[in-house]
């Protein structure tokens, strides 16, 4: 089969929707002979009758509906192409919202996102943040509150895309003179007799603590949970317990505060987030825009 002339695909479409030759002439600016022409064209292009003449107008036979069915999508396509390409054109607008992990938040997503604004054809993009526990970014993308959401790869995506974001790797932080600050790695188990300051009860690497203290028959020594990593370090700092905290952002906090960052040596130890959606074809222009930029970031962390 010869390719189909999508100016003759919008009159065979003009001429089923109006049922008359003469006023899809109107409505496309072209003379009715012309537009005839075209729809015989067609039909021997494709080999069967497309339409049947009546006294009063047009119909689609039972092959031109199936035909007008597949025309509607692919003009529908070009529309999109066509508002796509001239919203890059004019600047792509619109705000976008991402639910992620108080984790991915302190250390790379927001440069990478500063980094995305930064460039000139998205000065018309903004950008909201909500910190949230994994289950509900998870939970808030699969409910539309929210376009991306950035969370470990663990979390159960279910029925939603997920991409590759960037790594991290969790250390053990304690204050400079403690017992386990001249060590160059440890495993969890050999924290255990030291009491722990954690992450609001919820949060992934708190549960995975407590998941793998209990797999080597012991409970984690939790003496205190806090909403954020400044209020650990304080308390690390004080001397009051040690934390679990990614080394990609204790180790900015170390050297003022005299604090010991140690590698934690256990497989689930570096960690890989993931951006998820409700599926890319489902993104406004500016979310799949930084979608693409978030995911390109991805190899930066390998």
């Amino acid at each position: 089969m010869r390719d189909l002339d999508m100016t003759t695909l919008r009159l065979f479409a003009c001429v089923c929707d109006t049922g008359s030759l003469t006023r899809a002439a109107e409505q496309s600016n072209i003379v009715s002979s012309a537009i005839s022409k075209r729809l015989t064209q067609l039909e021997d292009t494709v080999g069967v009758p497309l339409l049947v003449r009546r006294r009063r107008g047009v119909a689609p036979t039972a092959a031109g509906q199936t035909l007008l069915e597949r025309v509607r999508v692919i003009l529908a396509n070009c529309d999109g192409i066509e508002r796509d390409m001239a919203a890059y054109l004019a600047g792509v607008r619109g705000t976008v919202r991402i639910f992620a992990t108080a984790s991915a938040l302190a250390e790379s997503l927001a440069l990478d996102v500063a980094r995305f604004l930064q460039e000139a054809r998205h000065r018309n993009i903004r950008i909201e943040f909500e910190e949230r526990l994994s289950p509900e970014v998870v939970r808030g993308v699969r409910e539309g509150m929210a376009a991306i959401g950035v969370c470990w790869d663990v979390a159960d995506f279910g029925d939603l895309e997920a991409h590759a974001y960037r790594n991290d790797h969790l250390s053990i932080v304690t204050p400079a003179n403690h017992p386990l600050a001249a060590l160059s790695k440890v495993a969890l188990y050999d924290t255990l007799d030291y009491e722990h300051v954690g992450m609001q009860s919820g949060s992934a690497v708190l549960l995975a603590l407590k998941r793998a203290a209990n797999l080597a028959g012991r409970e984690l020594p939790l003496r205190m949970t806090v909403s954020n990593f400044d209020s650990a370090f304080r308390m690390v700092e004080a001397d009051l317990a040690i934390s679990v905290i990614p080394r990609e952002i204790a180790q900015a906090y170390a050297g003022s505060r005299r604090l010991a960052v140690i590698p934690l040596d256990e497989p689930w130890a570096r960690r890989r987030f993931a951006l998820c959606t409700r599926g890319s074809a489902n993104l406004a222009p500016a979310a799949a825009l930084v979608l693409e930029h978030l995911a390109a970031c991805a190899c930066e962390s390998e």
